[in-house]
């Protein structure tokens, strides 16, 4: 590559003070280019071509693909095929993008071509007409920096797309949900803890069952959560596995030597994340289970969050006619027609997210196993959906522990009342009396409407003092906050 002059760099506004309409060519021929765009001819035709609905490429992917782009035109100079200057200018250009600075520039659809080509090429168009006019050149002229040869060296739309997929959806899941996720089990670690000693009845198959106290209660809805972030956090690790260097096949075509490991290495030092190559380019194309793997660890996070909004909502139903025993914080109002109404909103909220994660679960299995022959081709709907899933958790974890968890408060009266008139506390007599005489006991209190106490003294079976001494609440929760 014979070298060139560094052109002057000239200051210039983030955007394009322009009106009308300019022509920029691509191999089909020219196209007609909004004046105040970077964007070129393949993405207009993108437009064009695949005006379908309003999902748009989530802006996460193309902040990635910044990273992706600069780490390009990086290893690209250090090897010497990209003067200095150029690679400059590039590496500028992408930290704007990673930046979110240029995401008025990326308007296409999810709905477009299955291996993301159009995604690419927008983002190889913007960065290099975005050079052009900082080296003082004509916007859509590919002079100084063209978009393919300079942008897009030793890459093509099959190994970056992929690329920026994993590094996005690692970035949003570590930066973002974790942090969320772990919040919320902190918040429910705490209110375990504070209510340890509170007795309260049990319920299984959605009828009275032995007490344990609210403590243990919400110490295993803390625990299922703790469990399902180890499950994503260990569902996470395939997406280190970089398939930049694979180009078009997974042969490496047009990619020299080394580029591969150079990639991930610079990637991994611009993300400050243990990205490496991909040992196999061929299954790193024709595959996206580290995306799958990575879907069903989002999975793994909405299923108990479905059981702890679920039990929320059960717990405050009320106030006065359902089970009542949790106060939820009062956020709006319930009803456009019923005074005073208050809803659990945060909790129906919850479920919502956590079923719409189900879904996109399901799709992005079945989008992950159509990848036929050498090219899987259902990547931004692999990708769409694994974005909108950690970007929906993460915000519905922290608008339900800051708006519902934190702000919960106990109904105690109502607890003791459902505790003093329980009639499986009978469950204490088994080893006094035997199963048998229990249950009968446990029969006379509910046909006479009787509390348990006196039932037991009337069938005889056992004295006051026996029944006192057995059967104390407190006494059968077990031991801690985790039970017997």
């Amino acid at each position: 590559m014979s070298a060139q002059p560094t052109p002057t760099m000239t200051p210039c506004p983030i955007g394009i003070n322009a009106t009308g309409s300019r022509q920029e060519e691509d191999s089909l021929g020219s196209m007609s280019i909004p004046a105040d765009r970077y964007w070129g001819a393949q993405t207009q035709r993108s437009l064009i071509h695949f005006s379908i609905g309003g999902d748009h490429m989530p802006l996460s992917l193309y902040h990635a693909y910044g990273t992706v782009k600069k780490a390009a035109a990086l290893v690209n100079a250090a090897e010497g095929r990209l003067p200095a200057w150029k690679a400059e200018l590039i590496a500028q250009v992408a930290d704007e993008v990673s930046a979110g600075k240029l995401d008025a520039h990326f308007p296409l659809s999810v709905w477009q071509t299955g291996s993301g080509t159009q995604t690419n090429m927008n983002v190889n168009e913007v960065i290099a007409n975005r050079a052009i006019q900082l080296a003082g050149g004509v916007i859509g002229s590919k002079t100084p920096v063209h978009p393919n040869d300079d942008v897009n060296m030793g890459q093509s739309s099959n190994d970056s797309f992929p690329t920026a997929m994993h590094v996005a959806t690692l970035l949003e899941i570590e930066d973002r949900l974790i942090p969320s996720v772990q919040h919320l089990v902190d918040a429910l670690s705490s209110k375990a803890a504070a209510w340890k000693d509170v007795v309260k009845i049990g319920r299984t198959h959605l009828q009275d069952a032995v007490p344990l106290t609210v403590g243990q209660e919400w110490s295993g809805w803390a625990c299922l959560l703790q469990d399902a972030l180890d499950v994503l956090k260990t569902s996470r690790e395939g997406l280190y596995a970089l398939a930049a260097g694979g180009t078009a096949v997974g042969t490496g075509l047009n990619a020299p030597p080394g580029f591969s490991v150079a990639m991930a290495q610079q990637i991994a030092q611009l993300t400050g994340r243990p990205f490496i190559t991909a040992p196999n380019k061929f299954a790193a194309l024709s595959g996206l289970d580290a995306m799958a793997r990575a879907s069903a660890g989002l999975r793994a996070v909405a299923i108990p969050l479905l059981k702890i909004a679920n039990d929320m909502r059960w717990l405050a139903s009320g106030p006065r006619c359902g089970l009542g025993e949790l106060i939820l914080p009062e956020n709006e109002p319930g009803s456009s027609i019923m005074p005073g109404k208050v809803n659990p909103t945060q909790c129906e909220a919850l479920v919502m997210i956590a079923t719409q994660v189900l879904g996109h679960d399901n799709t992005v299995a079945f989008a992950a196993s159509q990848g036929q022959l050498d090219l899987n081709v259902m990547r931004p709907l692999i990708l769409a959906n694994c974005l909108h899933s950690i970007r929906i958790l993460a915000d519905g974890c922290h608008n339900f522990r800051v708006f519902s968890v934190e702000g919960t408060q106990l109904n105690t009266a109502r607890i003791e009342q459902y505790v003093a008139g329980s009639v499986m506390l009978v469950t204490a007599l088994n080893p006094v009396i035997g199963y048998d005489k229990a249950a009968q006991i446990a029969h006379i209190a509910m046909e006479h409407d009787l509390p348990l106490r006196e039932a037991a003294l009337r069938s005889g079976f056992v004295d006051a003092q026996t029944f006192d001494s057995a059967v104390n609440p407190l006494a059968m929760v077990g031991h801690g906050v985790g039970g017997a």
